[in-house]
């Protein structure tokens, strides 16, 4: 029952294993994680329309902090295109969090002008469930 998939892009991580962040010279660099949708209720339960510019909910057992850089590439349901997104973890989600929640981080999109057309392209796919009572991995 995999409505979501993680890839991880670093061939040295473990399967199933958000990728490490790599030392680059002045710095690190951010992860990088694939997003792949395959359902639209697995979007409904990921996506975070309380945030102005959109979000997106990334489950990982990866330590991250409020603010780092992290970069997705998301695959929307019944849509070959990726789309990047290069946010920023606006909340995090600890392991054996309260209500059973799924351990993860929240990722806050940029307020670009493309990553304005994703959040568009979520919302179409969503349609009225954007406002469902339907439990989330969000807030």
């Amino acid at each position: 029952m995999s409505e979501l998939t993680l890839k991880p892009m670093n061939p040295t991580s473990p399967p199933g294993a958000a990728p490490a962040a790599s030392a680059a010279a002045g710095g690190t660099r951010p992860s990088v994680i694939q997003l792949v949708f395959k359902e639209k209720g697995a979007l409904y339960a990921a996506y975070i329309p309380i945030f102005s510019e959109g979000g997106i909910f990334v489950p990982t057992t990866r330590d991250y902090k409020l603010g780092e850089d992290i970069y997705l590439l998301m695959s929307l349901p019944d849509d070959p295109q990726r789309y990047p997104v290069a946010g920023k973890v606006a909340w995090l989600t600890p392991a054996n969090a309260s209500g059973g929640r799924t351990q993860g981080v929240g990722v806050r999109f940029p307020g670009d002008e493309k990553t304005r057309v994703i959040k568009l392209k979520i919302e179409e796919v969503l349609g009225t469930a954007i406002s469902s009572s339907k439990p989330t991995q969000t807030i």
